[in-house]
């Protein structure tokens, strides 16, 4: 909590910033705010930078066609992410655990998966570093497990500090050239 205050004093001009742009060239509100499923399960509203054209579904448009020039940069540089200092700050996140993901995805994991939820979910984990987009939902849930299974202090120091040099070097931000990562439907398709 007290380095997510720490951030969001040093990020306070960025996200003026990017709040100013988002207000200018995007119609609509400046956060995306989603249902995510925390520790335990415990259902919480993530908040993030909007990326995408506002009611993007209303005009016919695909989630990809939706996500405009600022929203790709932000998602490529990982900026969309900083408002979830909030999240932390409030105590529904950690700095470094497992990605809360969709409440929807909870009843498709694997027992073996559902340990993932044993910890509050991160900004940034394992499989961010990893491969983060370009790695299968089953990849990056092993090594979720394998945060997990292996906490420690020196494991977090070593993933937040490996996360700027991921974040410098825009590796692994979109599988394939395409934004975002299929819907998690469950084992069967990977």
């Amino acid at each position: 909590m007290i380095l997510s205050l720490f951030g969001l004093i040093i990020f306070s001009p960025l996200y003026l910033f990017i709040s100013i742009l988002i207000f200018f060239q995007l119609d609509g509100p400046i956060f995306f705010r989603q249902s995510r499923a925390g520790k335990d399960g415990k259902e919480f509203s993530m908040i993030k930078f909007r990326t995408m054209t506002h009611r993007f579904k209303e005009k016919g448009l695909s989630e990809s066609d939706a996500i405009t020039k600022l929203g790709s940069l932000l998602r490529k540089t990982s900026l969309d992410e900083i408002p979830e200092l909030f999240n932390i700050l409030k105590g529904d996140m950690s700095i470094i655990g497992p990605r809360p993901l969709l409440l929807k995805y909870v009843p498709r994991y694997s027992k073996k998966h559902l340990k993932r939820l044993n910890v509050k979910p991160g900004l940034t984990g394992l499989a961010q570093i990893s491969g983060r987009n370009c790695l299968s939902w089953s990849e990056k849930f092993d090594l979720d497990i394998e945060y997990i299974n292996n906490l420690s202090m020196l494991t977090d120091i070593k993933i937040f500090f490996k996360t700027f040099f991921v974040v410098f070097k825009s590796k692994h931000t979109d599988p394939d050239n395409d934004e975002h990562m299929s819907e998690f439907i469950g084992y069967e398709d990977e």
